[in-house]
């Protein structure tokens, strides 16, 4: 694992992205992106987990323009406080911004085959549907991501493929706006949706408390048939 600089679009600085480097090259690239918790041990798992699947994974630190290098859990009340607290003072435009400036600079790592995709959970589940509607990355991926019934307006821009993974016991996610994103996405032939029964919210982190083996297993066999279309 490394640290890389991501030189900032609107020039006000850098930040790091985590990078962790398949076995072989050249590979495609897959931007991961963060929960609400930082660039964790749960991210670095996944990231280890992507390069294992034969892709660079680069993880940025989204949360840099507040506070760089967060790098907390959902072990305790007081991490689950600032972790809100984060959440509520992040700018998801300068976020997808800094998204577009990882996707760009992972398309020109050493060893990079030139294709890119985003794969994101929780917020980053948000942020990866957002992607989707922008032409940046050639495939995405959404782990339970929050408020997306609110982002539904955009589902016709979305012209590469995305893969959208929803737990049906969300307790983030209403089960109102769940509907909602999975009919409007039924529609698009580029998005795929899935349902996971009796999975909550953040199945898919490995050792969190959430964890849900066989809703993730899954979901990431799913994640990985996608990935391998699209970037090898």
């Amino acid at each position: 694992m490394a640290m890389v600089p991501v030189k900032a679009s609107d020039g006000t600085g850098s930040f790091n992205a985590l990078v962790v480097e398949p076995k072989q090259k050249p590979a495609g690239a897959v931007v991961l992106i963060q929960e609400i918790f930082g660039v964790n041990d749960a991210m670095r798992a996944i990231s280890a987990w992507v390069a294992d699947l034969g892709f660079v994974a680069v993880c940025p630190d989204l949360f840099w323009r507040i506070e760089p290098g967060i790098d907390i859990t959902d072990k305790t009340e007081a991490e689950w406080k600032r972790a809100f607290e984060l959440f509520q003072a992040f700018d998801q435009v300068k976020g997808i911004e800094d998204l577009k400036a990882t996707v760009a600079a992972a398309r020109r790592l050493p060893g990079t085959n030139g294709k890119v995709g985003t794969m994101g959970y929780c917020l980053g589940g948000r942020l990866a549907f957002m992607m989707a509607e922008q032409p940046d990355a050639d495939v995405n991926v959404s782990y339970y991501g929050v408020g997306l019934d609110n982002l539904l307006d955009g589902v016709s821009a979305v012209k590469k493929p995305l893969v959208v993974h929803i737990a049906d016991q969300d307790e983030f996610f209403p089960a109102e706006g769940r509907a909602k994103t999975v009919a409007a996405t039924r529609g698009n032939p580029h998005i795929r949706t899935f349902v996971y029964p009796n999975a909550g919210h953040a199945f898919a982190r490995a050792g969190g408390v959430h964890w849900n083996g066989l809703a993730a297993t899954i979901a990431n066999g799913r994640s990985a048939e996608a990935l391998a279309a699209a970037l090898a």
